[in-house]
This record gives C-alpha cells, sequence and structure tokens, in this order.
C-alpha cells in the first residue's frame, strides 16, 4: 500500500546506510573489546526501525485484506506497467489504460465464499457477516491464518459449530448459505471416525457440495459437487464463489483449483478442468460428484 511504500522509503536507507555498517562496526571492535558503544547505537536505530513499523501498521486503512486477484487482472497491471517504464514518448501514457482495469478487476473481485485446503481436513466458510467460520474446533494458527487471508478478511475466525446456520455433530457439520432465491447446503465430515454407510449416504444425497479428507463410498452423491481425499488429490486446495446470475436470480458457482489444466509437472497428476456451473444442473463427468437429475 501507499503507507508500506513511504515506510520504505524510510527504513531501507536507515537499513542500509546506518544499521549495517554499526553491525559491522560492532563486530569489528568487538575484537578489541570496544564494540559495546556501537551496540548501543545499533539497538537505538533498530528502535528506530521498529517504531517506524509499528507506527506504520497503526494507521487506520493501512491493512486491507483481499482475495487472490484473477491471473488476468494481474497480467494487465503488470503489462500497464511494464508499457508506461519502457516508454519515453507521450505513448506511454495508454499503459495506465491496462494498469487502471487490471486495478480495477482485482478490487472488483468477490471473496470465495467456501475454502478447502488440498487434504480436505480445512474447511472454510464465508458468513453474511464477512467473517470466515471454521470446520475444526482445533485448528493451527498458521492454518487459522491462511484460511482468512484467503477469505479475504483480517478478523479471528469463527466455528462452524457455533453459527445459527449450521448444525454440527463430533464426525459431520452442515452448513447453509443461500446466494439469490437459493440455499447451497454444504456437507463435511470433520473427524476420521467410522460413520455409518447409510448414514452418510443418506446425508450426501440431501447436499450440494460434500467435502472430507477420507475416500467417500461411490454411493455418496451430492447434488453438485464431491470433494473427496480422490477429488483433492486431483485439484489440490479448491476456492468456491457463489454467486447471483440472470434475471431470475438462479444461483451460480465459480470454482478455482491450485492445480490446474495444462499444468504439468511431473510431480503433480493432472487436475480436473473446473467450469462455472449453474445450481441444480448435471454436468457429464466419469468423476462421481455430479449427483444424479433430482427431479
Amino acid at each position: 500500500g501507499i503507507y508500506g511504500a513511504v515506510a520504505n522509503i524510510c527504513a531501507i536507507p536507515l537499513t542500509t546506510f546506518v544499521i549495517m555498517p554499526l553491525e559491522a562496526g560492532a563486530l569489528l571492535f568487538d575484537l578489541v573489546g570496544a564494540g559495546a558503544p556501537l551496540w548501543w547505537a545499533t539497538r537505538i536505530a533498530l528502535d528506530v526501525l521498529l517504531w517506524i513499523a509499528r507506527t506504520t501498521a497503526a494507521i487506520p486503512g493501512s491493512v486491507a485484506p483481499l482475495p487472490a486477484m484473477p491471473d488476468a487482472a494481474f497480467g494487465l497491471m503488470v503489462a500497464g506497467g511494464l508499457w508506461i517504464a519502457l516508454w519515453r514518448t507521450a505513448w506511454r501514457r495508454l499503459g495506465v489504460v491496462p494498469l487502471a482495469f487490471g486495478a480495477a478487476w482485482a478490487l472488483s473481485t468477490p471473496a470465495p465464499d467456501l475454502l478447502v485446503t488440498g487434504d480436505g481436513r480445512h474447511v472454510a466458510v464465508r458468513m453474511k457477516d464477512g467473517a470466515v467460520a471454521l470446520l475444526r474446533d482445533r485448528t493451527g494458527d498458521y492454518t487459522a491464518d491462511m484460511m482468512a487471508q484467503g477469505g479475504g478478511t483480517t478478523g479471528l475466525p469463527v466455528l462452524w459449530s457455533d453459527q445459527r446456520s449450521a448444525r454440527c455433530s463430533r464426525d459431520l457439520c452442515i452448513a447453509t448459505r443461500t446466494v439469490g432465491d437459493r440455499r447451497w447446503q454444504m456437507l463435511a465430515t470433520r473427524s476420521t471416525y467410522a460413520i455409518s454407510a447409510e448414514t452418510l449416504v443418506d446425508a450426501c444425497a440431501r447436499a450440494d457440495i460434500v467435502i472430507s479428507e477420507r475416500r467417500l463410498p461411490g454411493r455418496c452423491r451430492p447434488r453438485w459437487l464431491r470433494l473427496d481425499r480422490t477429488m483433492l488429490g486431483r485439484t489440490g486446495g479448491v476456492a468456491i464463489t457463489f454467486h447471483p446470475s440472470g434475471l431470475a436470480g438462479s444461483a451460480t458457482a465459480r470454482i478455482r483449483t491450485v492445480r490446474r489444466a495444462g499444468d504439468e509437472h511431473p510431480w503433480i497428476g493432472a487436475p480436473v478442468t473446473q467450469t462455472p456451473v449453474a445450481y441444480g444442473t448435471r454436468r457429464r463427468s466419469r468423476h462421481p460428484r455430479t449427483a444424479p437429475d433430482q427431479s
């Protein structure tokens, strides 16, 4: 941000021309036991550096959480910046167009409503008030922070089990998210204990999206998408954004995966191509994630 750029203008010269020479001199004078004054000066300089960092971070608006921007938006901003930097004539002003368009695209990108880690253990749902709710009651600080940042918020995550729109047991959690005139029902497993096959199959049939770190039985067929160990092994982490579309307000969802079509790294399996699909529509696939016709 702008505040960070101004802070760096002060912090980088302070580090380069004051702190580093003082440290080098202190180490050199330590050879004869005379480095104490220089270490004292180094401490003062470091205190100033920390004061700059803390003051900048405390300014309102210094931190603005944003979801991951689309690759195309990032590419437009890079292209616009390079155009401005490389041209020396009036033509360089044209670079403002892709730069501004890419920035506007990035800022208007909605935060994902559902985040799933690549192993299926951790799931985060974005609530109506913007808070991020975590599936597991015991989630490490690092994972919780990453899920919150992925959801475009700096607030502390809350728990699925504490939300009115969710029903949780020791083994399963069901959450509902209403978008337009559709109610998306999400089911997730939250333990490794055995669950009755009939109970799981029945719960899958009533859910739109099913998420699990385990390999689900073939009879588990949600209405729209199944993300179990097999599928997540192919897609990696998944982010899903629900949004209304059309005059009738029917909801659609956009899926983004960590592993994408065309990724040919030898250590990554072939990903599954995901495209926006309208709620309730069927998609032909050799994977059992799509439910049969519910009519």
